[in-house]
This record gives structure tokens, C-alpha cells and sequence, in this order.
């Protein structure tokens, strides 16, 4: 199939209906509106549900309903609209059923503004809602990755019945790039067993997150943690370069990955080993790979659109013994790769160059 010069909001959208997207429901926030405005046109062409709501509340208790009955569905925000569906999120969460939701992220907190950042990295992977449960997070690093994790997303979901976020933040939203889509797929003949159709020639069925009595509570999240224990296991995903002989780690993912990237290759040029880990899913963090690689180097640089929240979980990874810096932009800003080279060099000198025995150590 030939390659389509697309903005990152559009393929998204264009991939999700060719995913099986059936039922779609948002509200307009920057920098994702164009998703919202495309799905507008496209969904009543295909013959399927769109519904502009009115508010990001409205939006993802659409979303729970359409889940409910059997659809194949979706909704997409920024942060504050994100905020707002925490509740409806974890009535998802807690009631079994597939749903997907894209986060395009944007700069914070509050209303912040509309460059893109990657501040969302907690609400998505903490949060999400209250309870015990993480959602599968997905990050693409270009408009192409985007296009596959938005149907990867749709498949999981499914196959976990379980939520899953495509984080993407602003850069990857508004830029333009060559993609390639996939065919359009049928939508299914059937509904999957858990599907509120009408209980008209079957025994009745039930979706609730409610449970009165503790024990019965207790039981229906430890099958959630067994599932998060599956996805934990099978779902880790990430992409190296120039790993295998780096005695230096940068670790970015999304915009931040990719800046990070040419800022790699700029120090290899310049006769520094470092490599790049860029996750792909963030939740489950693939702690598994980095962990093994974290132990082959002297040290490793985090880069993110943001204070440092990724930058946790690279700590936990790599332990209490190896040296980890960090290097982020906030607000909106975008860092540029003569900044992450800057941060690099001068990380790669402390940690690998002098090779100086640093126990826990943190670079702010």
C-alpha cells in the first residue's frame, strides 16, 4: 500500500477506523481536535456513531455504555481533559470491558497551554482512575508508530478486555509525516459474549464495578492483578540503537525518544559509545530489557517534556548502585538535540569518563 503524507491526529483517526472503530464520542481540546473534527466527517460516511458531547465527562461514560454493548470504541483528549474522565476510567477498568482512549498530551498543570509536553506520564500510568489497576499505555515516537499502536491498541484491549491509552503528545499529534495505513478491516457479524444486546432469548448478563461485600471485592481485583501479571509478562515493548556496545544509556520515549536519538548519533560521531532505549509501552514499563542493559553501562541519561516522571520508573530499574541523570523541558518547551547532546556529554564525562564509584546519584 503506498505511503500517505498525513498529519499524527488524522492517521490516528484514519487508522482507528480501520482498526474497527464503531462508536467514537469527544469533546474538542487542543492539540488533538483534529481527530475529533476528522472522525466527524468520516464516522457518518462508514455508517457508524459519532457524538460530539459535551464535556469529557459525558464523553467517556459514552464510552463505558457503547463498551457495554459489544462496540469497538473509542474517545480522545488532552489533559485537562483527561482529568476530567478519571472516574469514568476506572468504571471501565472495573467492569471488564475494552475501550480505547488517546491522549494527544499538552503543557501543564491546569490549563498550561497547547505545545506539547509529555506531563501526562503519571495521570495515565498512576492514575488513570481510582483503585488497583494501571491501563496499557502505548507511546508512538513518529506518525508511522502512531498508525500501528492505535490498532495494536484496539487488539489488546480486546484480547484483555481491559483499557488501553495511546499517549502521544503534541508533537506527534500535529506533525506531518509519511505513513502507510492498514487495510480496512470488517466489523464483526456477532457481539462478544459480555455484551448487553437484550436478554430476549438468553440468560440475563451483568456488567458492574460494584461490590458490596469485601470479600467479593477482594476476589474481583485479584483476577484484575492476575491479568495486569499477564500484560506485565507478555506486552513489554520497546526499540534500541546502538546498544550493544554502549557504555552510556539515554532513555526517552516519544518526541523526546526521537530528539534523544539524533543527539546519540551526534555523540557517536564524536567517538562517545552511548545508546538509546526508547520505551514503547510505558505501562507495562519494559523494566525487564532495560534492566539488563542498564547493567552492561557505567551510567544513563532520562530525557523527557517534562519534570521528571519516566525518570521513577528508570530509577527503580536500575537500582540503587548506577549513576542516573536527567535532562527535561517543562511547560511546553521542546528540548533540541544540541540540548539533550549537551546534557549527554556532559553526563557521559561524570559517569563513564572518569568512571567514579557513584552510589544512588541523581543529576536535577
Amino acid at each position: 500500500m503506498a505511503r500517505q503524507l498525513m498529519k499524527g491526529n488524522v492517521a490516528i483517526a484514519e487508522a482507528a477506523l480501520r482498526a474497527g472503530l464503531e462508536a467514537y464520542f469527544g469533546y474538542p481540546i487542543t492539540p488533538q481536535t483534529e481527530l475529533l473534527e476528522y472522525l466527524a466527517q468520516r464516522m457518518p460516511e462508514l455508517g457508524r456513531v459519532f457524538l460530539q458531547a459535551e464535556s469529557e465527562i459525558a464523553a467517556i461514560n459514552m464510552v463505558y455504555g457503547a463498551a457495554c454493548a459489544g462496540a469497538r470504541t473509542m474517545t480522545s483528549s488532552s489533559g485537562p481533559g483527561m482529568s476530567l474522565m478519571q472516574e469514568g476510567l476506572s468504571y471501565i477498568a472495573g467492569s471488564d470491558i475494552p475501550a480505547v482512549v488517546v491522549d494527544v498530551m499538552r503543557g501543564g498543570p491546569g490549563l498550561g497551554n497547547i505545545q506539547p509536553s509529555q506531563s501526562d506520564y503519571f495521570q495515565v500510568t498512576r492514575s488513570a482512575g481510582h483503585g488497583d489497576y494501571h491501563p496499557i499505555v502505548l507511546a508512538p515516537g513518529s506518525v508511522q508508530e502512531a498508525v500501528d499502536l492505535t490498532v495494536l491498541a484496539f487488539d489488546l484491549a480486546d484480547h484483555y478486555r481491559h483499557l488501553v491509552i495511546l499517549a502521544a503528545d503534541g508533537l506527534i499529534g500535529q506533525m506531518m509525516e509519511p505513513c502507510e495505513l492498514p487495510p480496512m478491516r470488517p466489523l464483526p457479524s456477532s457481539k462478544p459474549d459480555y455484551a448487553l444486546t437484550g436478554a430476549k432469548d438468553r440468560p440475563a448478563r451483568r456488567i458492574a464495578s460494584l461490590y458490596l461485600k469485601p470479600e467479593d471485592g477482594e476476589a474481583h481485583n485479584r483476577k484484575i492483578q492476575a491479568r495486569l501479571a499477564q500484560i506485565r509478562e507478555s506486552e513489554q515493548r520497546s526499540v534500541e540503537h546502538f546498544t550493544e556496545d554502549a557504555d552510556f544509556l539515554v532513555i526517552g520515549y516519544g518526541s523526546a525518544g526521537r530528539i534523544a536519538y539524533s543527539a546519540v548519533e551526534a555523540a557517536r560521531a564524536q567517538g562517545l559509545r552511548a545508546g538509546l532505549f526508547r520505551p514503547i509501552s510505558l505501562y507495562p514499563f519494559p523494566d525487564i530489557r532495560l534492566s539488563q542493559l542498564l547493567a552492561q553501562v557505567e551510567g544513563c541519561l532520562v530525557v523527557e517534556m517534562n519534570a521528571g516522571q519516566m525518570l521513577e520508573d528508570v530509577r527503580l530499574a536500575a537500582g540503587h548502585d548506577l549513576p542516573v541523570a536527567f535532562y527535561g523541558r517543562m511547560g511546553g518547551m521542546v528540548p533540541t538535540t544540541e540540548d539533550v547532546l549537551s546534557a549527554l556529554k556532559s553526563a557521559y564525562s561524570e559517569f563513564v569518563a572518569e568512571s567514579a564509584p557513584v552510589v544512588g546519584k541523581v543529576k536535577g
